[in-house]
């Protein structure tokens, strides 16, 4: 997994003010599956990436490249 996705993952979170659970919450995914996300164990999958985007108002670009 790519660490800047990961670090942009995260910060685009924080600085949105949400917890991983709110984030897991509003995508309907377990908290363990967002948290791998944002750890790099796991990618998630094209319709995330873009459900991601809405809930941080941001672009699928920023959360790859920052």
């Amino acid at each position: 997994m790519d660490k800047i996705f990961c670090k942009n993952l995260r910060e685009t979170r924080k600085v949105c003010g949400f917890t991983q659970k709110e984030v897991a919450t509003k995508l309907n995914v377990v908290e363990s599956c967002y948290a791998n996300w944002e750890q790099g164990r796991t990618e998630p999958n094209i319709e995330m990436l873009r459900k991601l985007g809405v809930i941080f108002n941001v672009t699928i670009d920023d959360l790859i490249n920052g």
